[in-house]
């Protein structure tokens, strides 16, 4: 592993010999991959992804982006396809000789055909609990699920011929033309799935923070990583002739965090737009800001949120609570999350299932519920929900930047662009979210 400060490359005895520190400039490491499981973290790695999702220390981001990422990244190398293929061969051939051989004194020469077929079996299952497990991402399990087609097609072709023109057995035919059938038609079946899996973080919240407690002792924190919002109830003290003006775009986000992440970065600055939460973050000028907004007739509203119950009754909250626009004119745009926008990705989400959110999306209002289709009402039914936290900072602004840029001009025809509800109502909804 190579030192992040010298750049010197220390091998496993090395560290061990050397208390854990490099041997040429003393630095100590802050993770030992032999000695954390199947979680294998360098420096290098972790170093290499705060830059990469900070865009090269140029993006803040929260904890739980990270956290997102750094699962990404790990998740990447779950399943090899061509590794697969070279073990599946090597062994094929191993355990039929030996187990085979071991047995034959007890099964006779039937032993090796019996011992392959056992093997067959266990990889078929093996394949298609990839396909279905939430350790894996969608790459793997597509990959698991079309080698499982590819396995079907190599046993019914290997296998007949064997059958028939070796050993002239009906019964392995028989057998061959079944296990060959089920591992083909369980592929195709599992290939039409993998796009609508939930899965699971393979790290949890706390482990990442034990490891950012380790690299805040040993390299310092990193500058771009957010702390959580700060609660500032004590109005802000603001310039009169600042409140004077106004706001032509609002950007209401469904969490504080979020609203943070682009106050950070700078998003209202570059796009010349108020940001809140519909928490009221930040607080200490959320009364102040909404004044300012309400002056301006041709305000433009863009909601951004998390695929969720919570999420997609945001809308329905701006235009219902007196706090924001009840019995208000005002145009307002769903950037999203929407189940829909999740669907046409084909997998580029990461997707969840909880089910306490299953049993909210059950409760949702009638008004809520004429807004989506059966489609989404299923999905969300089903638990599932997609945090805007999955996204990088970098793509997150992208998207919500498109959003608005894309609705510049209401009154053309942009495909983009749903309308909901009746024209009177004024609210509009971003078919694709990036």
């Amino acid at each position: 592993m190579k030192c992040i400060k010298c750049g010197t490359d220390n091998n496993l005895k090395d560290r061990t010999a050397n208390q854990g520190r490099c041997t040429k400039c003393n630095h100590p490491f802050a993770f030992e991959p032999t000695a954390m499981g199947n979680l294998k973290i360098t420096d290098p790695l972790f170093a290499k992804i705060i830059s990469d999702i900070s865009a090269k220390n140029t993006l803040f981001f929260t904890p739980k982006q990270l956290l997102y990422f750094l699962d990404g990244r790990l998740r990447n190398k779950s399943f090899q396809p061509l590794g697969f293929g070279c073990s599946y061969l090597f062994f094929n051939i191993w355990s039929t000789v030996f187990f085979g051989g071991f047995l034959s004194g007890i099964l006779g020469t039937s032993s090796f055909l019996i011992v392959n077929a056992i093997y067959q079996i266990g990889v078929v299952i093996y394949l298609f609990n990839n396909t279905n497990s939430t350790k894996l991402n969608r790459a793997s399990r597509k990959a698991s699920a079309k080698s499982l087609q590819r396995l079907g097609i190599l046993i019914l072709v290997v296998g007949i011929l064997a059958s028939l023109f070796i050993f002239q057995s009906f019964t392995l035919f028989v057998f061959v033309v079944v296990l060959g059938t089920s591992s083909l038609f369980l592929g195709t079946q599992q290939l039409a799935k993998v796009d609508k899996l939930a899965q699971e973080l393979l790290i949890s919240q706390p482990q990442l923070q034990e490891w950012l407690n380790r690299w805040e002792q040993i390299n310092n924190i990193p500058e771009t990583i957010l702390p959580s919002p700060r609660q500032e109830i004590t109005p802000a003290t603001i310039n009169p002739d600042v409140t004077a003006y106004s706001f032509d775009r609002l950007v209401v986000c469904d969490s504080a965090i979020i609203a943070q992440l682009l106050i950070a970065n700078n998003f209202h600055f570059e796009n010349n737009c108020a940001i809140l939460s519909i928490t009221g973050y930040p607080q200490s000028i959320f009364s102040t800001t909404m004044e300012m907004l309400r002056r301006n007739p041709d305000l433009k509203v863009y909601a951004i949120h998390d695929c969720s119950p919570k999420g997609v009754s945001l809308i329905n909250h701006l235009r219902n609570s007196e706090r924001w626009f009840l019995n208000s004119s005002v145009t307002i745009i769903d950037i999203g999350l929407f189940p829909r926008q999740i669907i046409a990705t084909k997998g580029g989400m990461f997707i969840q299932s909880s089910p306490d959110l299953a049993t909210a999306a059950k409760q949702l209002s009638g008004e809520i519920r004429q807004g989506l289709t059966s489609e989404e009402l299923a999905w969300l039914e089903a638990g599932k929900f997609v945090e805007l936290e999955s996204l990088t900072p970098q793509r997150l602004i992208q998207v919500l930047r498109s959003g608005i840029s894309g609705s510049s001009n209401l009154e053309t025809d942009d495909s983009s662009l749903i309308l909901m509800g009746d024209s009177g109502n004024n609210i509009y909804m971003v078919e694709n979210f990036g």
